[in-house]
């Protein structure tokens, strides 16, 4: 995937993830891959955009609400989001956001 995900013209949503990891990787590296390849399969997902440095943040874009909500139902997103809570993250924030307008070189 490119590091700058290709959306189209808006309107389309955002979905922000902010993260505190927990000391190790304990799998999650090879869950997030997965989650990543599983994710872009979905109806409505549009790209996503990562970086991880002390905090993570992650950027997923979608079309529409219901597309968002059909990937959070999803059952293995939610097996990772489980393991999320009890093993990877020490905190981590859930925002979706309405992108109105994009724009840059």
């Amino acid at each position: 995937m490119d590091l700058i995900a290709k959306t189209p013209k808006p309107p389309y949503y955002a979905v922000i993830f902010t993260s505190l990891r927990t000391p190790g990787d304990s799998g999650y590296g090879e869950m997030a891959e997965k989650m990543l390849q599983l994710a872009a399969q979905q109806p409505g997902f549009l790209g996503v955009e990562s970086a991880r440095e002390d905090v993570g943040i992650t950027v997923s874009y979608w079309s529409d609400l219901e597309a968002i909500k059909k990937w959070k139902a999803n059952i293995e997103h939610l097996e990772a989001q489980k393991l999320g809570r009890e093993n990877w993250y020490a905190a981590f924030k859930v925002r979706i956001s309405k992108v109105e307008r994009d724009y840059g070189i």
